[in-house]
């Protein structure tokens, strides 16, 4: 079993590539365009993508909605940490054109990294000029009426619980802008790739779920993302996430 699905993760690996170098010269053109109409169009490039290569590789997305969920021109969406695959996940799942915020390591792999960095927001965690830097350029986006897309846990969930401690980014920005925040679970790409391996991807059902939106008025950025942490707390174990034990 363990050798079919290193075959099959270096077929997807492939395909992922290949794909990538197809699209790259497009990529090329539409950055010419700048930060918010050359970023849309390389998301959409980007979503062109992630549908091949999801079909091809036997990955199947369900959309679950929480019945307090409802659509907003703009809002601050964040979901769990848990796999490589959160990644492919968000582009497939979110159709309209956002804007991840995303570690800026990324964009040193080659013809990647390229991509990576003109349809995202880099930060760099550890350096805290350039965490001011992005939030600058996220309150920028949000005021073009572009949603973002923010992993607040910052780097996988390695423990058995359901989520890591959040950052503040996401909610203080949040609250500063007065835009809702939209939880997102995602409950299978755990199962799909295991964070502690490239080689165990597995066809199968990735489901997302969409809580209900959480409002910010009147609200402090603390009383914000401690709602919002409990609020996914308490869905990923009623959907009983996998990796929760205990």
């Amino acid at each position: 079993m363990k050798f079919l699905r290193f075959l099959f993760t270096l077929y997807a690996a492939i395909i992922f590539v290949v794909l990538m170098l197809l699209i790259f010269p497009l990529v090329v053109i539409a950055s010419l365009w700048g930060r918010i109409k050359g970023g849309n169009m390389i998301y959409r490039l980007c979503t062109f993508w992630a549908d091949v290569w999801f079909a091809l590789v036997c990955i199947r997305v369900k959309k679950i909605y929480q019945p307090g969920y409802r659509k907003t021109p703009r809002s601050i969406i964040v979901a769990n940490h848990i796999s490589y695959m959160d990644i492919p996940m968000l582009v497939k799942v979110f159709r309209e054109p956002v804007r991840p915020l995303g570690k800026i390591e990324m964009t040193k792999v080659p013809i990647f990294g390229f991509i990576y960095k003109n349809a995202i927001v880099t930060v760099d965690r550890s350096d805290a000029a350039h965490r001011a830097a992005s939030l600058k350029i996220l309150r920028s986006i949000l005021n073009k009426g572009i949603s973002i897309f923010v992993f607040p846990e910052g780097t996988f969930n390695e423990t058995h619980q359901p989520l890591k401690e959040f950052y503040n980014g996401a909610f203080k920005l949040a609250v500063e802008t007065q835009t809702p925040i939209q939880p997102v679970l995602f409950l299978d790409t755990f199962d799909r790739m295991h964070y502690s391996s490239v080689f165990s991807l597995n066809p199968g059902i990735s489901r997302v779920v969409f809580l209900d939106t959480v409002s910010v008025a009147n609200k402090s950025m603390h009383t914000v993302k401690e709602e919002v942490f409990l609020a996914m707390e308490q869905a990923l174990r009623e959907y009983r996430a996998t990796w929760i034990k205990g």
